[in-house]
C-alpha cells in the first residue's frame, strides 16, 4: 500500500468518524494526537507531545494535555528512562455546564523494547505527581503495547501495520483503581522516522465505558547526525 492510498483510507475514516460522532451525541469522543521522540544526543532524546481530546469528532473540547521531557537510553536504542513535565487544560461538564481547570504533573517513566518474530513489545512504567487546582496526588501507570507488520515481515518504510495497547491507572491513595484503557489501531509507516496510526480506544473509568477514536502522529527525526 502506498502512501496516497493510505491518505485515503485516513480521509474516509475520519469522515466516517465525524459522521457517526455527530449521530452518537457525546457517547463518542475523538483524540487527535502527536508524539515526538527526538535524538539530541547518542544516549539522550527530547520528548515532546500534544493531544487534542474533543468530546464529539471535532469543536467541543474535553482535554487539551501537552508533555515533555528529556529522556536518556540506559543502552543502546532501548531501556530509556525519562524525567518530564505535563500541563493539562480539562473542561469537563458538571451538572450539564462546562467547567474548567488546569493540572500540573511531573512524571518519571522507564520504557523496554523487545521483539519477537514480528512482534514489536513496548512495556512502559510511569509514577506521575499530579498537582490539581484543589489537590495533588500520585498515580502509577503500566502501559504494554505491540506492533505487527502486516505487508512486510518487519517495521520498515512504507509497511502497513497493527497496533494494540493496554495500560492500566493505578492510585497511590484510595480509590486504588483509576482506569483501563484498551486501543487497537492500522498503522503505517511513512519513512524511518514518521508514522500514523488510526484507531479505537476504549477506557473503563468510574465502572463507566467510553470509547474514542484516535489519529496519531508519531516523529523522531533525530535533532543529532548520530
Amino acid at each position: 500500500m502506498d502512501l496516497k492510498i493510505f491518505r485515503q483510507l485516513i480521509l474516509v475514516l475520519c469522515t466516517t468518524f465525524s459522521v457517526f460522532c455527530s449521530a452518537q451525541k457525546n457517547d463518542l469522543g475523538a483524540w487527535y494526537m502527536y508524539f515526538g521522540s527526538n535524538k539530541i544526543s547518542k544516549k539522550f532524546n527530547f520528548h515532546n507531545e500534544i493531544q487534542y481530546r474533543n468530546f464529539n469528532g471535532i469543536g467541543n473540547l474535553e482535554q487539551l494535555l501537552i508533555r515533555t521531557g528529556i529522556g536518556y537510553d540506559v543502552t543502546e536504542n532501548n531501556n530509556n528512562i525519562l524525567l518530564g513535565y505535563g500541563f493539562i487544560l480539562s473542561q469537563p461538564y458538571i451538572n450539564g455546564e462546562k467547567s474548567e481547570n488546569t493540572e500540573h504533573r511531573i512524571f518519571q517513566q522507564f520504557i523496554t523494547k523487545q521483539s519477537f518474530g514480528r512482534f514489536n513489545l513496548q512495556h512502559r512504567y510511569r509514577l506521575e505527581e499530579r498537582f490539581l487546582q484543589d489537590d495533588f496526588r500520585m498515580r502509577f501507570r503500566y502501559f504494554l503495547g505491540f506492533n505487527i507488520p502486516i505487508t512486510n515481515k518487519q517495521m520498515l518504510p512504507k509497511t502497513l501495520y497493527l497496533s494494540a495497547y493496554n495500560e492500566i491507572f493505578l492510585n497511590l491513595d484510595s480509590p486504588v483503581f483509576d482506569r483501563n484503557r484498551v486501543y487497537g489501531a492500522l498503522g503505517f509507516i511513512i519513512n524511518k522516522n514518521l508514522r500514523i496510526e488510526a484507531g479505537y480506544m476504549n477506557q473503563i473509568q468510574e465502572n463507566k465505558n467510553r470509547g474514542q477514536i484516535q489519529i496519531g502522529f508519531y516523529n523522531n527525526i533525530p535533532f543529532t547526525g548520530n
